[in-house]
């Protein structure tokens, strides 16, 4: 990964699009989302609810992270689901560690993901 991404992926909330592979279709399924990075790991979240976006990475956690601002790339990811409550809120009080503490909203009921990238050969 070259140093222009490294930068772009270091930005507290950034704006990207991923590209998941439809768990029922099987074809590619393209959303814009936010990323966080969160003491140095990549975080996608959301607000509470059902999201096709993450029942597609269930069922198939490989996808692209696509950067589209200043720096653009399409970066091979795999997604690892974060359904442990404690780590869940760890993630949300990382997050929100600079703001009041009643301006952190629960983690219950939203998508945690981090996103590891695959190294291209």
């Amino acid at each position: 990964m070259d140093d222009h991404i490294k930068r772009a992926l270091q930005g507290r909330e950034v704006v990207i699009d991923i590209t998941t592979t439809g768990r029922r279709t099987g074809r590619p399924r393209r959303v814009e989302i936010w990323f966080h990075n969160i003491d140095g790991r990549i975080i996608i979240t959301g607000q509470p609810g059902p999201r096709d976006w993450l029942a597609n990475l269930i069922a198939d956690p490989i996808f692209t992270f696509h950067l589209k601002g200043d720096v653009q790339a399409d970066l091979p990811a795999r997604a690892r689901v974060i359904t442990d409550p404690e780590e869940r809120r760890a993630i949300m009080a990382a997050r929100f560690r600079d703001r009041d503490a009643n301006e952190e909203p629960p983690a219950e009921g939203r998508p945690f993901v981090e996103v590891l990238f695959m190294e291209n050969d």
